[in-house]
């Protein structure tokens, strides 16, 4: 940053806009209203400020109104959800048999480009959540294969040998129950989730891209606003979305030189699951791009019990999109579960996956730097608050992606 960017960025400030971007996830945005509105006020009472919401006025995408009184400053913010979900759903396959070929795609895509065994090499955590909805669809089919089986068997047996093929007839009632069962295990969700991205081979879909551009135009918008910062959060897999949406604004040139300032903050990340597949090469230049902004802030927080993010990897260096001279971000930064959540918090969490995986945007009951509530509300910028961090010491560099060509939208 230049000297008068750094004097706006240390700045106190009073007025915030925050532009938040879900990862894959099929529900209404009010479920992020809640939890903020949970976790906000529970953060608050363990730290001691004061925080509440109300609904937002106004036009433009859902969100809410934040008033804070944080390290004795009042700050007020505008929370935006930028929604996919409808795009979400639409790609969740209506029949058990489409969700077989999507696993069959899905696995072909990871395994023959050699994505799989890349990305093993950084982080085993999210390859084995990768690989879980595999196996466990797997092995759902194989019961039901089973069970036919020795129904076949019976039927052939006690009735006539041509009646064994009837007992084929229960393989879709049973994989129709794991089926309805599937809001205990969520092994058909992550499989969509999965190939979702791998079914293009890590290009974006049309509709997609067409979303990605909208989503541009708020933070556009926003950045022509009285906030004196706008903070683009993206969390899982809208780490990648605002990353590309990012580096388009820049390419363009709708980042002003003289307005709010410009933070990105990546939540759980999971940006190498789709740029190290062969035709991310839009991805893959816009990290190359982005990472090189001085205009721009870019904290990339991630912790190692998150067993479904690439905890601590630089998403642009391990997917060798850095360039030679010039890389400024992300700053890597660790929320340190093991530190910020007390023993016993972290032993009643450590094996809710998918919970650990939210807890960037919860209270956390020993917290240390990291405070998502004092970063969306509080009267400091992203880069007064954590800007002054050292880069974690564990953050895994080495490119490791298999495919690095590049090629902007």
């Amino acid at each position: 940053m230049s000297e008068a960017e750094n004097h706006k960025a240390e700045a106190p400030i009073r007025k915030r806009r925050v532009i938040y971007i879900p990862g894959y996830d099929p529900f209404h945005p009010r479920r992020y209203r809640e939890l903020y509105r949970s976790e906000s006020a529970a953060q608050a009472a363990i730290s001691g400020y004061a925080i509440t919401q109300k609904p937002r006025s106004g036009q433009g995408p859902y969100g809410w109104s934040v008033e804070a009184e944080i390290e004795g400053v009042h700050t007020s913010a505008e929370v935006q959800v930028l929604v996919w979900s409808d795009i979400v759903k639409s790609s969740m396959k209506p029949t058990i048999l489409a969700t077989y070929l999507d696993l069959a795609r899905t696995a072909w895509a990871y395994i023959g480009s050699g994505a799989l065994f890349r990305l093993m090499r950084l982080r085993k955590g999210p390859v084995i959540a990768a690989l879980y909805p595999v196996l466990f669809l797997l092995g759902q089919l194989a019961i039901a294969c089973a069970v036919a089986w020795g129904l076949w068997s019976a039927l052939a047996a006690l009735i006539h040998p041509y009646a064994g093929p009837l007992a084929l007839a229960v393989i879709p009632p049973i994989l129709m129950w794991f089926r309805r069962m599937d809001n205990k295990v969520f092994a058909y969700y992550l499989m969509h989730d999965y190939a979702f991205s791998a079914r293009s081979k890590g290009a974006n879909l049309p509709e997609l891209e067409a979303r990605m551009a909208d989503f541009g135009a708020v933070i556009f918008e926003a950045l022509q606003s009285d906030a004196e910062e706008v903070l683009v959060v993206g969390h899982s897999s809208g780490a990648h979305l605002g990353v590309s949406i990012l580096a388009d604004l820049f390419r363009k040139g709708m980042v002003p030189e003289q307005g709010p300032v410009l933070s990105f903050l990546t939540l759980g990340q999971v940006i190498p699951m789709v740029s190290f597949l062969p035709k991310a090469e839009r991805l893959r230049a816009d990290l190359h791009d982005l990472c090189q902004q001085s205009r721009l802030t870019w904290v990339d927080v991630t912790a190692p019990g998150d067993g479904c993010a690439f905890a601590l990897c630089d998403p642009v260096s391990v997917t060798g999109a850095a360039p030679a001279e010039g890389k400024l971000w992300p700053l890597v930064l660790s929320a340190a579960f093991t530190q910020t959540l007390s023993p016993e918090r972290f032993r009643e969490l450590r094996w809710k996956f998918f919970r650990l995986h939210f807890q960037y945007l919860c209270a956390f009951d020993r917290p240390g730097d990291y405070d998502y509530f004092r970063i969306t509300a509080g009267p400091k910028t992203l880069a007064a608050r954590l800007g002054h961090r050292a880069p974690s010491k564990s953050r895994i560099e080495a490119p490791v992606s298999k495919f690095t060509s590049r090629k902007a939208a």
